[in-house]
């Protein structure tokens, strides 16, 4: 049986990995469960924003 993704990458892919970064982002920055997770849901918004911040 051959695995057929057509053409797609394995992975968490974009939006997997910008949300996996805010999460870290925003875990190092406010040790809360609960900002992680709506920064988690914003994803790049919030990457981009402390990006800009700092």
């Amino acid at each position: 049986m051959a695995n057929n993704n057509n053409g797609k990458s394995a992975g968490i892919g974009f939006w997997g990995f910008g949300s996996m970064m805010a999460i870290a982002i925003s875990w190092s920055v406010n040790h809360s469960i609960l900002w992680m997770i709506v920064q988690g849901i914003l994803s790049w918004v919030y990457v981009l924003y402390y990006a800009i911040k700092r």
